[in-house]
């Protein structure tokens, strides 16, 4: 029976991982829990966020999928988010991977090209709770691949936006802003060193790309990535935009923004030294743990200079089955319920991001979550945009993780102009995106 009180720690998940370099993963076998029982399946499920908000929300819903299946025995293994796709990739190359995984929408590409994952397709259209699942992101999924299939079924929706102390803005006679002119204003005026309070924190450490992405098209309002073979990513106006962003560094936010990763950049905000954070509504949880009510709330994104709402599509994570496993059909049990109105309601709730169960929308918690409420705004704003970025381009991650990440702490100390900068990171994706085109026509 699975172990309710299991937490896996950091450190228990780097033993993990030695003993998937070593292709040593512990036996997923038919077992017995005791000599009177029928046999009992166990199956491997690999959380990619583990940590203490997260991680008692998978445990009881473990254990509420074993208490309903009593052949099947769960075993949770929880991977820190920074280092999570790196453990994935690992597990595929040895040959090791988990039998069953929360995975992102933006992995799938990558793990369906190197043959990871199994398809979904023949259990999803037999599923008789299939029509409840929002449409538009299964359809993502399976439009971003190259086969066209579908590897995974998302469970939450997640949009970026901006977390404020609204009780800072309150003090200061300011309105939050609904323009980036507004933002930038706010930002300064909310700045007071001598109390060390900033206005604004930058993720210039690990995973800090993805939301430098999202920020640079929701300011220039471009929809697309590549126009005629280019990559809109180094656009005049994206250039505009990182110039008076970067040029924030140690002004108006820490002088430790260079290395901060995504908890560094949560402490400050909840410990009171950060007026402003550009992060999604899936940090709720960590916020109202450590702040009341009146004292946060999450705003959208302003809008582009165009005038409209630019938003990542297809921002889902989703339960996928690795291609290994020996128990598809338990495996698919377990997705099922993770998906059922009860899990995704429980789930979601807890963490504060958007079922994508159509049963659970009509819920009242949902309509009395001010941040599902702002998510919502924006996603059903008719002239929002939703912008795809090119994850199927085996290089993407790569790119984000060397050349932006990297590239993002050379501009911040100085070493790299903004223009250099997206340049570089323009030419790596166009590079990219000829060899996929040349891939395809070769396949032809």
């Amino acid at each position: 029976m699975f172990r309710k009180n299991l937490r896996t720690s950091v450190m228990a998940v780097i033993v993990v991982f030695g003993l998937l370099l070593t292709g040593c993963r512990g036996e997923n076998s038919v077992q017995k829990s005791n000599s009177n029982e029928n046999q009992r399946i166990k199956i491997v499920f690999w959380d990619d966020n583990t940590g203490p908000q997260r991680t008692p929300i998978w445990e009881k819903l473990i254990t509420r999928f074993e208490e309903e299946n009593p052949t099947i025995d769960v075993e949770y293994i929880g991977l820190p988010k920074d280092s999570a796709k790196a453990m994935f990739d690992a597990a595929i190359a040895s040959g090791e991977t988990p039998d069953v995984a929360s995975v992102y929408a933006s992995w799938l590409p990558e793990f369906s090209m190197r043959d990871a994952l199994l398809p979904l397709d023949t259990y999803f259209s037999k599923w008789s709770e299939k029509d409840k699942i929002n449409k538009g992101a299964i359809g993502f999924n399976k439009r971003m691949v190259s086969n066209q299939k579908l590897y995974g079924i998302p469970y939450t929706q997640n949009l970026d936006i901006l977390w404020v102390r609204s009780d800072w803005f309150k003090a200061a006679n300011l309105n939050t802003p609904d323009t980036w002119d507004e933002f930038f204003h706010a930002v300064e005026v909310l700045t007071d060193k001598t109390n060390n309070r900033y206005g604004y924190t930058i993720r210039g450490g690990a995973g800090g790309s993805f939301q430098l992405q999202r920020m640079m098209y929701a300011y220039s309002g471009i929809g697309t990535f590549f126009k005629d073979g280019k990559s809109t990513i180094n656009d005049p106006k994206h250039v505009e935009f990182l110039k008076k962003y970067f040029a924030l560094y140690q002004h108006y936010t820490p002088i430790n923004d260079i290395t901060n990763d995504y908890k560094a950049m949560i402490a400050g905000f909840d410990s009171g030294s950060i007026a402003m954070l550009q992060h999604n509504i899936g940090s709720f949880a960590e916020h109202n743990e450590s702040l009341d009510s009146g004292q946060f709330q999450a705003i959208p994104l302003p809008k582009s200079v165009k005038g409209h709402y630019v938003a990542e599509d297809g921002n889902t994570i989703g339960i996928s089955i690795f291609k290994g496993t020996k128990y598809p059909q338990e495996s698919w049990k377990f997705i099922e319920f993770i998906n059922s109105e009860e899990a995704q309601s429980f789930w979601n709730q807890s963490v504060g991001q958007i079922p994508t169960n159509l049963d659970v929308l009509n819920e009242d918690w949902i309509k009395t979550s001010p941040h599902i409420r702002t998510a919502q705004k924006v996603y059903n704003d008719p002239n929002t945009i939703l912008f795809e970025p090119p994850f199927y381009l085996s290089e993407y991650r790569t790119i984000l993780n060397t050349i932006v990440d990297t590239g993002t702490q050379s501009v911040l100390s100085g070493k790299m102009t903004v223009e250099e900068f997206l340049e570089k990171w323009a030419e790596a994706m166009e590079a990219a995106k000829e060899q996929y085109d040349n891939d395809l026509i070769s396949q032809d």
